[in-house]
C-alpha cells in the first residue's frame, strides 16, 4: 500500500533492467508464487498489523508446514515515532523462517521520516539481493 506498493514497483523495475523475472503481487497469493526467492515489501498497519492486502498471505502461509524450497529477504517501510515500528516486515520475516524459509539478507527497515525516499534508499540495497540472486539461481 502507498510506499511500500512504489518501493515494490521500482524494485521490481531495477530487476527488470537487470535481467531477472519478477512476479509483482500487490495481493499475493502463495498459489501464484512460483519463484523459490521472494522478496516481501510491506508497511506496518495501525498497532503493528500487517496491512490489509497481505492479510490473506498470511494466512496462506500460517497453513504450511514446510516452505523450505524458500529463500526470501523482506524490505519493511515504516514511521519511527511508532513504537510498532516496521512490525509487520520483522513478523512476517519471522513466520517465514518458523515454517522452514531461508533468509538471504538483513531486513531492510525504512524510516519514511529520513531525508531520503525510500525508493531511493530500496534501490540503494538491490545490488545487494541481486547478488544473492544470481548465487541462487
Amino acid at each position: 500500500m502507498g510506499s511500500a506498493e512504489y518501493v515494490a514497483d521500482q524494485i521490481k523495475e531495477g530487476l527488470d533492467n537487470q535481467g531477472f523475472t519478477v512476479n509483482l503481487q500487490e495481493q499475493p497469493d502463495l498459489t501464484q508464487c512460483g519463484y523459490n526467492v521472494w522478496l516481501v515489501v510491506t508497511s506496518t498497519y495501525g498497532a503493528g498489523d500487517y496491512p490489509e492486502n497481505l492479510l490473506p498471505f498470511i494466512d496462506q502461509i500460517n497453513q504450511q508446514d514446510n516452505l523450505d524450497g524458500i529463500q526470501f529477504a523482506v524490505i519493511g517501510i515504516g514511521d519511527t515515532s511508532y513504537d510498532t515500528y516496521n512490525y509487520a516486515a520483522k513478523n512476517i520475516a519471522k513466520l517465514l523462517i518458523n515454517k522452514g524459509a531461508s533468509k538471504i539478507l538483513p531486513t531492510l527497515e525504512i524510516n519514511i521520516l529520513d531525508e531520503s525516499l525510500p525508493e531511493d534508499t530500496a534501490l540503494a540495497w538491490l545490488p545487494q539481493f541481486s547478488d544473492r540472486l544470481t548465487v541462487y539461481s
